[in-house]
């Protein structure tokens, strides 16, 4: 492993992306406070401008109370698709000029550019990057560098909008030291609150506690965050593949052409990889659909979609694939579904449409799940009076 001071880890972020999309999109609504999200009420606000900011508004408040604070607001309903297609565009000048880069969510990147030093000046390098990203796609871009993710990730919040930063190696702890404890990744509201009642305001604050003190305080979690506060970050750049994927497949012990079996085995199956998904933070945007016949003649269709992690929005997909798929009408031996173009994010910024109470929903279901099982709760639909059946999972 390289060492830690010979790394170059650079963080890359599109400003207020899907805003700048809409941007694009309609020029018109630059300098105006915008809300993106769904077209009622009920939804929640999935992305805001910074003009839109200043009246106190930001992500995942629902929509009426944003509108409650500047009822002049454009509320633009979010298209998920074409943001979709300008992260794509952004990913293929990162991966057409990088050696190796990490894409962490639908709108940044991690660049490992370490060792790139003694051929091209990384911060020179990292500027041309952006000034092809925005000549080729027209986002604007706020990025740093630094000898770490964690570093190079808060630096970049801090530059923000269209700006840029290099912190050298060995400032990291200076760098975070006077900033407040709640720029530090890993420090929510909750845990935020109570470090204010103890006096700790900054990281610089939080560094100086004792490792023994936070562990008590917060479990094994306590450490991890004693080691960010000193600015302390080894974990590595994780090379972007779109091949990456969360499968199941289910072999049944009776082969059938019961449509309504097959149609509960599917949503079966798209609950559980939906569920391991979100478990893991990702969001998918190719949805494969594979099917045996019972003379083991294997069919396979694929769909690109926008990147979501939605039950009710795979399982819409995967019964469209698998419709174009069954086509001999006999029976069937095995169905499977494969999620892949995986990247990071969480679904409540995906359920544009969706409402504060589908939201819930499926923190609530989640829970459940983690909780007590994921078998524990299921759509109605998904259950048949089938025997149990053999099943693989990749």
């Amino acid at each position: 492993m390289l060492a830690f001071d010979n790394r170059h880890i650079a963080h890359l972020d599109l400003d207020t992306f899907f805003v700048s999309v809409e941007h694009l999109r309609n020029p018109k609504l630059m300098g105006k406070p915008v809300l993106i999200g769904g077209g009622n009420a009920r939804g929640v606000v999935a992305s805001c401008s910074r003009e839109a900011r200043s009246f106190g508004i930001h992500s995942g408040m629902p929509m009426y109370q944003a509108l409650n604070l500047c009822k002049h607001a454009t509320v633009v309903k979010s298209d998920y698709e074409a943001y979709s297609k300008y992260s794509t565009l952004v990913t293929d000048v990162v991966r057409d000029t990088v050696p190796m880069f990490e894409k962490a969510s639908i709108d940044e990147f991690y660049i490992d550019m370490t060792g790139m030093d003694k051929y091209h000046g990384c911060y020179k390098f990292t500027s041309e990057l952006e000034r092809k990203v925005f000549k080729e796609s027209g986002l604007p871009i706020s990025w740093a560098l630094a000898s770490n993710k964690l570093i190079s990730k808060v630096a970049t919040n801090e530059v923000k909008p269209k700006g840029q930063i290099e912190i050298p190696f060995g400032f990291e702890k200076s760098y975070l030291a006077p900033l407040t404890i709640f720029k530090l990744p890993g420090v929510g509201v909750k845990t935020g609150n109570e470090f204010l009642k103890m006096g700790v305001e900054t990281i610089e604050k939080l560094s100086e506690m004792p490792v023994e003190y936070l562990v008590n305080f917060m479990g094994k979690n306590g450490r991890e965050l004693w080691r960010r506060a000193n600015g302390i970050d080894e974990s590595p750049v994780i090379p972007y593949s779109e091949q990456v994927s969360i499968s199941t497949e289910q072999t049944f012990q009776a082969d059938t052409i019961d449509m309504n079996v097959l149609e509960a085995i599917l949503v079966r199956m798209t609950e559980s990889v939906a569920y391991e998904l979100r478990s893991q933070n990702r969001l998918a945007g190719c949805v494969t659909v594979k099917l045996r016949y019972t003379d083991f003649q294997t069919f396979t269709r694929q769909k690109a979609i926008p990147y979501t992690n939605s039950d009710h929005t795979l399982i819409t997909t995967v019964k469209e694939l698998f419709l174009k798929l069954y086509e001999r009408r006999v029976l069937v031996r095995l169905l499977g579904v494969r999620l892949t173009h995986l990247i990071a994010g969480t679904y409540q910024i995906n359920l544009f449409e969706d409402t504060q109470e589908m939201i819930r929903l499926y923190q609530s279901i989640d829970s459940i799940k983690k909780q007590y099982g994921e078998d524990k709760i299921v759509r109605a639909k998904s259950i048949w009076n089938q025997g149990p059946a053999q099943r693989h999972s990749k």
